[in-house]
């Protein structure tokens, strides 16, 4: 769990909500939801989240609230467990074609899989390079708008890349037809991630943390 997500946590009932996306990059849209179901059940038998529904996360209806094992999966060093006592404490499921993202900020730099090589896209003043960013962003666009054949040549090494493949500095984006948003929750213990990522069958995943 990086250091940045330690502190924008401890820091979270000044400064607003903070949100940890688990994001499965692989899964097909039509495999999506059965996969989310298994998860879910997962989570519920676990202890991880209860089974009932109820108006605890944003941007989606209803959500499921921490269950009573949640401390296991937690990092206890946060030392925080005034997240139960909140409204916004739940986890919400996506399972469809979406452009999982950080919040606040902009995306500092993105490596191409293919060389490896690191495109930056902030300039000194971590202002977005325009014409840098307009190659990313229109490759993004058209995948979100449902172009599977869309992709983003490497400014490096001019390979043609899906955008879903790119890799995104802090994983400020993710995409893909399912995610995970827990909302308010400590950071993750590692090996929760490595289960879940097991659980998804060894697909690849991000971790998204941001706030709004």
């Amino acid at each position: 769990m990086s250091r940045k997500y330690m502190l924008t946590y401890c820091l979270r009932s000044i400064v607003g909500d903070w949100f940890q996306t688990i994001v499965d990059k692989d899964v097909s849209a039509q495999n999506a939801q059965a996969l989310a179901a298994n998860i879910l059940d997962w989570l519920i038998s676990s202890g991880v989240v209860v089974a009932e529904r109820d108006d605890c996360v944003l941007g989606a209806e209803s959500g499921h609230r921490p269950g009573p094992a949640v401390a296991a999966v937690v990092d206890s060093a946060a030392g925080d467990s005034s997240f139960r006592d909140l409204w916004t404490n739940g986890l919400a499921i996506v399972t469809e074609r979406s452009v999982f993202d950080a919040g606040q900020g902009d995306p500092i730099a993105v490596s191409c899989p293919r060389c490896g090589t690191a495109t930056r896209l902030v300039d000194d003043c971590y202002e977005l390079i325009p014409e840098v960013w307009e190659l990313f962003g229109t490759g993004i666009h058209a995948w979100a708008e449902g172009q599977d054949d869309a992709v983003v040549p490497c400014p490096s090494c001019a390979q043609q890349v899906e955008p879903t493949d790119w890799i995104w500095a802090d994983d400020y984006f993710a995409l893909g037809h399912l995610g995970f948003k827990f909302w308010n929750w400590p950071p993750f213990r590692p090996d929760f991630v490595a289960e879940f990522g097991r659980r998804l069958g060894d697909h690849r995943i991000a971790l998204v943390e941001g706030k709004l």
